[in-house]
């Protein structure tokens, strides 16, 4: 067993590790020595805690090591399989399930402190001591917060694995996941209702069960994520979840000042329906918060549900009393709020405006076949005739090329026409392209396209106008001059790469469909733009093929 000082050494190295992990993941060149300084600062933190003086006397009250080996067996197949299975095109899923996880460990942990008070001996406390307060409140911080992550998180999920408001057929995983959850949370919420409920707290569990009913009428019944109720349904599980985080803090301070005896154990908290009642009120808040969010926003969602997760587990922090987890929780909290700010300036909208709002069309919307009526399209072979006198390209990826997975393509491409033309090639990057932070960063990445060779937004824009040639993968609000044209657009004032600028313009995309904004993009039916209506792959798998032919 390690002396308290030594764990405390041991969380300050920790927490130096991963205020140098933020730091240096934020630049591709020395990313990957930040995650690994990340890791290997909770392996610190987590051995610390296992060694200490406090894990010593919870083993002895029946937590052995066999619990702790089996949860690291578990938790070491799920890190492994995700880390060696899962597609880099998967990764806006991946990121909004851990980010569950994290709100879901904080939920039980909670709960766990919930189970531990209700027996433990407070012969030396008093109601109104101040202790009692803090340890409440941080419960409910923790509870509240970690429950709007898990079932927000879940809502982010199974938008982005295409089984949550959609009208098509699911394949059987999806339906597993969609409808095994939601009925597996009602089913616990009504069996613990019907096992604990008594005559004076009837309505804590009423609202334990109406509340997941609810939650779950949502997940399954809604087709459209436009509700015209969400946001009051908002607003009232917001309140509801406050008056229940009150509720249960108000426990203490209704105790019997006589219950406070040596004898068998004072009993803190007399009932743990209010904590499960606020647990499931705030689970749907998290789901409205997120159903009524669209894809435009999506990169938002992931950002703000880090900084979720990050809060309850600083919450959480608190509850245990564990230094290492309130700085590390901190950080992440810290570090996704600012995120969020910076995703919502490169969209130019607050964020109450993404998390009550939503990006589409107006009445003042152009009708889309008349902004279309002058597309000019092209072919490959006719691609690769301009190439032949360019001599600086930039390449501009979205989603779509995501979707099609053409960062390798993509990539090939540049290599050939740097080879074969001596082409200066450089990818502009938009904050908000794709799913999720960094979504274009990370496929690129994945395709070993060299750092220097992305651009922000900001420096392409300075020299866009001297490019011979910018080539749009499957992006499409991010590139849409209304932006800086048109006050009355749902993206008006929005920060885009001006491809437009640029001598030629070819944009690779299936349709002519609106992106995740919902308007129409007269980028399309400019002079000086060509469009190959095309999948992203298989698009410059032909235009490589002509550059080699030509």
């Amino acid at each position: 067993m390690l002396p308290q000082a030594a764990v405390n050494l041991a969380y300050l190295v920790a927490a130096v590790l991963f205020i140098l992990d933020l730091k240096w993941m934020s630049h591709p060149r020395t990313a990957v020595r930040g995650n690994r300084a990340g890791a290997i600062g909770m392996l610190i933190a987590v051995l610390a805690t296992l060694m200490g003086p406090e894990w010593s006397s919870y083993g002895g009250e029946g937590i052995g090591w066999d619990m702790i080996l089996i949860g690291l067996a578990i938790g070491s197949l799920i890190g492994a399989f995700a880390a060696l299975k899962i597609k880099m095109t998967s990764m806006p899923e991946l990121v909004g399930l851990f980010n569950g996880f994290g709100g879901m460990a904080s939920v039980l942990v909670a709960a766990a402190a919930i189970v531990a008070a209700m027996a433990t001996d407070f012969s030396t406390l008093q109601p109104d001591d101040a202790r009692i307060t803090q340890m409440l409140v941080a419960t409910v911080l923790s509870a509240l917060i970690g429950s709007v992550t898990l079932f927000g998180s879940y809502v982010a999920f199974g938008k982005l694995a295409e089984f949550l408001a959609v009208k098509w057929k699911l394949h059987p995983w999806q339906k597993a996941i969609k409808y095994g959850f939601i009925l597996l949370i009602l089913g616990t919420a009504g069996w613990y209702a019907l096992q604990r409920a008594s005559a004076d707290q009837l309505d804590v569990y009423a609202i334990l069960v109406v509340a997941s009913a609810v939650l779950m009428s949502v997940v399954l019944l809604a087709k459209s994520d436009t509700l015209p109720w969400l946001n009051a349904l908002k607003l009232a599980s917001l309140l509801g979840a406050i008056a229940l985080g009150i509720v249960v803090v108000n426990q203490a301070r209704a105790i019997d000042p006589n219950l406070f005896t040596t004898t068998g154990g004072a009993v803190l908290l007399q009932d743990q329906g209010p904590f499960w009642a606020l647990v499931a009120v705030a689970g749907l808040l998290g789901v409205c918060l997120t159903f009524s969010i669209g894809g435009a926003d999506m990169p938002v969602v992931i950002a703000l549900l880090n900084s979720y997760s990050g809060i309850a587990a600083a919450a959480t922090g608190f509850v245990i009393n564990n230094n290492a987890l309130i700085i590390s929780g901190a950080l992440v909290g810290a570090s996704g709020i600012i995120l969020t700010n910076i995703m919502c300036k490169a969209m130019n909208r607050s964020l109450l405006n993404v998390i009550f709002a939503r990006l589409g069309p107006s009445a003042d919307t152009p009708d889309a076949d008349e902004v279309y009526k002058n597309v000019k399209s092209t072919s490959a072979d006719e691609i690769a005739m301009m190439l032949e006198t360019c001599e600086r390209v930039v390449i501009v990826p979205g989603y779509g090329m995501a979707v099609a997975q053409a960062q390798h393509a993509v990539r090939d491409f540049a290599n050939l026409i740097h080879e074969k033309y001596g082409c200066q090639v450089e990818y502009a990057v938009h904050p908000v392209a794709g799913r999720m932070p960094g979504h274009m960063n990370v496929l690129l990445a994945e395709a070993n396209v060299p750092y220097d060779q992305l651009k922000e937004m900001d420096e392409t824009n300075s020299t866009i106008e001297q490019a011979d040639m910018a080539l749009v993968v499957g992006a499409n609000d991010v590139v849409n001059p209304v932006a800086r044209t048109d006050p009355n657009s749902a993206i008006a004032g929005m920060p885009i790469i001006d491809v437009d600028r640029a001598r030629t313009v070819v944009v690779i995309k299936r349709s002519l469909s609106p992106g995740f904004a919902g308007i129409p993009n007269p980028l399309f039916a400019m002079d000086n733009t060509l469009m190959f209506f095309n999948d992203g792959k298989d698009a410059f798998v032909e235009i490589i093929e002509a550059v080699k032919e030509s």
